[in-house]
């Protein structure tokens, strides 16, 4: 079998070993490095021409990228990027500059120097700060990639207990990295927060909180003149109408001022749910349903 496509279809890099384990020969391989094809990178590591730099180092320790260095290739929400690398190895290779970890492997390897998605997520459950693991599991979990009851019962002992603590806030519901972020802002507020609510004649609301206030989050700066913008404009309108207030937040209060988002809210709150239409007064009859548990 061709050398090339093996490590090709493994990431671009793959320790020799397991190139001849899957089919090929040293003999093709000796012809694969002669044509370019091939570098042999060090003795016993072997990457396609133009292999990510970042799986060469992983490569050159005999590691697997891993925890959030490993989040942007499973296409998972990240709250920030890694400053330095985070690679998973069991040797005793020294690699400076980067984060270790050793938890045990729970699944193969994705390819040769990226760890499987659930080890990724363990090790990221254990590494980061709350926030940060939790967008990255609620992504997976969205997507149905994961079940939390599997991380749950990898993480026993005492030393795992923030973990399990992050996977506990964990919910199915949210289409976006700043509607996690958000929902567990204004719960460990103390703010009743109902997600993904639909409003008769107005429309699905990302949030409802204490029965009243809609809060809306924009991910991305529209154009005035943009069919969304219009349409978002649209449904501010109709909750108006409605005796309903609306805030809107932008990635920006969500991620660097959540403290000033919060204050906004509560200050709207303050002035309490007597002033806005309640769905057991006489007449107005139920107006929402949650779309989602």
């Amino acid at each position: 079998m061709d050398p090339a496509y093996i490590i090709r279809s493994a990431g671009g890099v793959l320790l020799t070993r397991d190139v001849l384990a899957r089919g090929a020969s040293e003999a093709s391989i000796r012809r694969a490095v002669r044509s370019g094809a091939v570098l042999r990178v060090e003795r016993g590591l072997l990457a396609v021409a133009g292999a990510d730099p970042e799986l060469v180092a992983a490569g050159r320790i005999r590691g697997l990228l891993t925890c959030v260095s490993a989040a942007p290739r499973f296409g998972l929400w990240q709250l920030r990027p890694a400053t330095q690398p985070h690679y998973w190895h069991s040797n005793g290779r020294a690699a400076e500059g980067c984060v270790s970890h050793r938890l045990a492997l729970t699944q193969p390897r994705r390819h040769g120097t990226v760890a499987a998605l659930p080890d990724v997520l363990l090790q990221s459950l254990l590494c980061l700060p709350p926030l940060e693991s939790l967008v990255m599991v609620e992504c997976a979990y969205n997507r149905g990639d994961i079940d939390p009851t599997f991380l749950r019962n990898h993480l026993v002992g005492n030393r795992c207990g923030k973990a399990r603590d992050v996977l506990a806030k964990v919910e199915r519901g949210s289409d976006s990295l700043l509607e996690t972020l958000a929902r567990v802002l204004f719960r460990e507020a103390g703010i009743a927060t109902e997600t993904q609510v639909w409003i008769d004649g107005i429309g699905t609301v990302d949030f409802l909180l204490e029965g009243f206030l809609i809060v809306e989050l924009d991910g991305v700066a529209f154009h005035p003149e943009s069919r969304q913008f219009k349409k978002d404009r649209r449904r501010d309108n109709a909750a108006a109408v409605r005796g309903l207030p609306v805030l809107r937040f932008f990635y920006d209060d969500v991620v660097h001022a959540p403290e000033m988002m919060l204050a906004q809210v509560r200050e709207v709150l303050a002035r309490g749910s007597s002033r806005w239409p309640q769905p057991d007064q006489p007449g107005f009859g139920p107006y929402r349903r949650l779309l989602r548990p």
